[in-house]
């Protein structure tokens, strides 16, 4: 497929915003540093942003905010604060996207416990992006859709308007967007309490 200039360059301004903030009261600990495959989970997954994005990269960071960007570095990421954490993820999604919106073309939107999500397939959500500005590019596993999300511009609005637990799902039967979505099962892999580590190591 011939890339359009506009599309070509639009292609070149995606940026992975990693959200990491939260309290992970089920984990009884700050889950985003436990160690999963030797990695702090945290880890794992700005580097696979780092690998397919480069360093248009951003880490929201809440909890125990030191701790988690230690366990990062070190860094070639962005670091935004989001002093409003405790009111749910809908508060880092904005706080995410408002720190790019007027650079990024797109955002793609991640978990920090989704550690075996691959730097390839966030490159497969950027080449599936037609470069249309009001379209949507999900991930699909185990009969549903969710992140790691591709968000181009046409979404910013509602992403920095959102609240509360409210993710970006909601913008998923927005007639507004278009959605498309690529199928990965390891995806589905997320970790909430500390037995689900050592079971779903690889």
């Amino acid at each position: 497929m011939t890339l359009s200039p506009q599309v070509a360059r639009s292609r070149k301004s995606v940026y992975a915003i990693v959200l990491a903030a939260g309290t992970a009261s089920r984990f009884g600990a700050t889950k985003q540093t436990a160690e999963f495959d030797g990695k702090p989970m945290v880890r794992r997954c700005l580097d696979a942003a780092g690998d397919a994005c480069g360093e248009q990269t951003v880490l929201v960071v809440g909890h125990d905010w030191q701790s988690v960007v230690s366990a990062c570095e070190p860094t070639r990421s962005r670091i935004e604060r989001n002093d409003r954490y405790e009111e749910g993820l809908g508060t880092s999604i904005a706080c995410g996207v408002q720190s790019v919106r007027y650079r990024a073309d797109a955002v793609i939107i991640m978990l920090a416990d989704q550690p075996l999500v691959t730097a390839d397939h966030i490159r497969q959500l950027i080449d599936a992006w037609s470069g249309n500005t009001n379209e949507i590019v999900a991930t699909s596993f185990s009969e549903t859709q969710g992140p790691p999300t591709l968000f181009a511009s046409g979404c910013f609005d509602e992403l920095c308007a959102l609240t509360g637990d409210t993710g970006g799902k909601r913008l998923f039967t927005d007639r507004r967007f278009t959605l498309e979505s690529i199928a990965f099962e390891p995806a589905g892999v997320d970790i909430d309490k500390p037995e689900d580590v050592k079971r779903s190591e690889p």
